[in-house]
């Protein structure tokens, strides 16, 4: 088979070598695993049982329509219930698992696939689209097996062995979809599209795996089962390696992990500049198993905590005794450091039922964050209440998203109040001097920056969407990723409004964007005054590691030479050049 490279937009670093699996939008969870001989009769039993309980499922669903229901809605069901009683998918899948000593999720995607391309190539567009019937038929079952079987300590294994060998090629993974992956351990993942602070970059970054976007057709031009080379550094896919390019990377490999391992070392040192500055480096997180991590970096608190993951692949919204357990495992688990937790960010590319679609005409301009919690106050209320009674259990700190004025500022103290005395009348305990913090990622917050900070106890940039708004460009379109530059002027001159603005009233500031995990901007960052930084774990020791060849008189300095340019062209090279003398 002939070689080939494909160059897209590195998002992770770090070199894999393994073998393709090419991955469908519906169903990225699957994966393909041998089972034993002996254990076909048990998986195809557990296969029955899904086909079972979803039929019971959808059943009740029918017997509980309300009788002026549309007539549609009853259709649709026996549609589905007449798909889990033909053969094709009640059946055939288990000549899959026999045939091929396969797993379940497997067998039933492979039936899938055959049946949707049969789809596929009807003419009639009505009975064409009768494909997507099928696939949801699919992912009711798949979402059963997924959920309800707890596989063998050897089976899990086995399991590991093989998703380490995996690099997964897709066209599109939604953020949804991405975190995901946090249950399993594939050696990297490409898509066709995206952008570099695109939600699904940023997951990738937090797994630790190389990881490319913006790869244009790779899906297409890749077969499933080709051995691939992912070098996330430098944002190249090569396929079918030759044996030399296969041995200069596996060389290349060793060489990144050993320097990896070098890093550990300071892991307990403290981020300390040259001539004694302190950073506090801090770890975001979306799930509470990351402390896990962030412990594991060292890291000195949780700068960032995105519940909105809290809220994703599912069809009901978590209750309020649910939040506070997952935030309190948090608190708890960080004994004492601080631990920043965001208030719902949905809206954009984070949705929170995946299976319906939200339509906007321009959806990072529409309803999302602050303005959708406003805009449903119980969701907000319930928020308020599970993050204050977890207060009582560690060091909390709230942080509201995408503010843009004042007014919203303070009707979401006004909730905030509420859900305090809601929970006074109950006698139940919370940190009644919790810290109230606001993300500045809209230009117009960085400009009236001030103003915010005096009514807050902290302020946090959230860069990501800061570089997005103010150079208007989509950060999740590949189309245009190659505009979005951190080091605009316009960009550094309103991270530097923030840091003034916070300075004045003596309040806190932090960056949890991704320009805080990049070594390249670290010693910018600590010059233009920034004393806390927030990444992800796997970022932490190599941020750490600049921080400690850094004297911050010298970056102060510069950061000053760079303000005073409009230029982008030519603050690049001096920040290039600024790293270099001092490494």
């Amino acid at each position: 088979m002939a070689s080939f490279s494909v160059h897209g937009v590195g998002v992770s670093s770090g070199i894999a070598i393994g073998h393709a699996h090419l991955i469908s939008h519906a169903l990225l969870e699957v994966v393909h695993f041998k089972i034993d001989s002996k254990a076909i009769p048990a998986e195809i039993a557990r296969f029955d049982r899904a086909i079972t309980l979803v039929k019971q499922d959808l059943a009740q669903l029918k017997d509980q329509l309300p009788a002026n229901a549309p007539a549609e809605l009853s259709a649709f069901i026996n549609t589905h219930l007449a798909m889990l009683s033909d053969k094709t998918l009640s059946e055939a899948p288990k000549a899959i698992i026999q045939n091929e000593q396969c797993n379940a999720e497997w067998a039933l995607k492979q039936q899938m696939d055959d049946i949707v391309a049969q789809f596929e190539a009807i003419e009639d567009a009505y009975l064409r689209e009768r494909k997507h019937d099928v696939v949801q038929v699919v992912e009711r079952v798949i979402k059963v097996l997924l959920g309800h079987h707890q596989r063998g300590p050897g089976e899990k294994k086995q399991q590991v062995r093989q998703e380490r060998a995996m690099i997964l090629v897709a066209h599109d993974i939604s953020p949804a979809d991405a975190i995901q992956f946090k249950h399993h351990q594939f050696a990297a993942f490409i898509t066709d599209v995206g952008g570099i602070t695109s939600h699904t970059a940023i997951l990738a970054r937090s797994l630790n795996v190389p990881s490319i976007v913006a790869l244009q057709r790779a899906r297409d031009l890749i077969n499933d089962g080709e051995l691939m080379i992912v070098d996330g550094t430098q944002g190249v896919v090569i396929v079918n390696p030759g044996p030399e390019v296969l041995s200069e990377y596996q060389l290349k490999q060793n060489q990144w992990q050993l320097a990896q391992q070098k890093l550990q070392r300071i892991k307990t040192t403290k981020a300390v500049t040259v001539d004694g500055i302190s950073i506090d480096l801090l770890a975001n997180i979306e799930v509470p198993e990351d402390v896990v991590s962030a412990k594991a970096a060292g890291a000195v608190g949780v700068g960032l905590y995105r519940t909105e993951f809290l809220f994703m692949n599912r069809k009901e919204m978590p209750g309020e005794q649910e939040q506070f357990e997952a935030y309190r495992h948090v608190a708890e688990a960080m004994k004492g450091y601080p631990v920043t937790i965001r208030t719902l960010d949905i809206g954009a590319d984070k949705q929170l039922n995946p299976d319906e679609i939200v339509t906007a005409t321009n959806p990072a301009l529409g309803l999302r964050a602050v303005r959708y919690c406003l805009a449903e106050p119980h969701i907000f209320h319930t928020q308020f209440r599970a993050l204050l009674r977890a207060s009582h259990y560690g060091n909390v700190k709230i942080l509201i998203p995408m503010l843009s004025s004042l007014s919203e500022l303070r009707q979401s103290k006004l909730l905030l109040q509420r859900a305090k005395d809601s929970l006074r009348l109950e006698n139940i305990p919370f940190d009644d001097q919790i810290m109230l913090g606001g993300m500045v990622e809209i230009p117009a917050a960085a400009i009236n920056a001030e103003a915010f900070a005096q009514e807050l106890d902290f302020l946090s940039i959230g860069t990501n969407d800061l570089i997005q708004y103010t150079l208007a460009i989509d950060r999740a379109d590949d189309a245009v990723a190659h505009l979005y530059n951190p080091l605009h002027p316009a960009v550094l001159r309103l991270i530097q409004l923030t840091i003034q603005g916070a300075e004045k009233h003596g309040k806190p500031v932090s960056v949890c964007g991704e320009m805080a995990g990049d070594t390249r901007l670290t010693r910018l960052l600590v010059g233009l005054g920034m004393r806390q930084l927030s990444m992800h774990p796997s970022q932490i020791l190599s941020v750490k590691s600049q921080i400690l060849q850094c004297e911050e008189s010298l970056l102060v300095k510069q950061a000053k030479k760079i303000l005073s340019l409009t230029d982008l062209e030519k603050i690049e090279p001096l920040v290039k050049k600024f790293n270099g003398e001092l490494a």
